[in-house]
This record gives C-alpha cells, structure tokens and sequence, in this order.
C-alpha cells in the first residue's frame, strides 16, 4: 500500500502545469485576504453569527466570504474590515518578472 500523497506534492504537480500556476497565482490575492478575515475573527474569539451581525450581513454571507465562494465588492471588504475593527488596505505592486 503506497503512502498518502502530502499537500506540498500535489500542489508542486497542479503547478507544473502552466495554466494552473497561472491561475492559482491569480486568486493569491484573494485567499490571502481571506485567510487574513478568518484569523481576525478566530483572534478576536468571535463567530461567524457574530461578525455578521457586526456588519449587517447574514451569517450565510459570512460563510460564503470566508469560503471563497464569492467575490466580494470593495465596499463589503469595507463592512467586514470595520466589523473587525480594522481597516482595508489595498496597494498596487509590480508584477514579478520569472527568471
């Protein structure tokens, strides 16, 4: 019986494939962001329930937003920033020239 693959070899195989490194480079941005909303609330020890009603949203829309199962406008990146207690910081940077 063969060992289980581990995340780090799937991953290295899905971006062998130029077309999916590209893509995945595309949505670092977003999981980024996402991943910064989840910790946030897990930090400051609050639900989603909670967040949600801090911004005026549905608990679902919360869900769907952590689960990158949306994309969201600047101005709910704006609500769920101030629901944190924090603000949206947004920047512009040079795309990385491949060697």
């Amino acid at each position: 019986m063969s060992e289980p693959l581990r995340w780090e070899q799937v991953r290295a195989e899905l971006l062998s494939d130029p077309e999916a490194a590209a893509e995945y480079e595309a949505l670092g941005p977003q999981y980024e962001l996402i991943s910064q909303i989840i910790d946030a609330r897990i930090s400051q020890g609050i639900t989603q329930a909670q967040l949600a009603e801090r911004t005026g949203l549905r608990q679902s829309n919360i869900s769907r937003l952590e689960g990158g199962n949306c994309n969201p406008s600047l101005e709910l990146m704006n609500r769920v920033a101030r629901g944190l207690g924090m603000r949206l910081h947004i920047e512009l940077l040079p795309l990385q020239e491949t060697i």
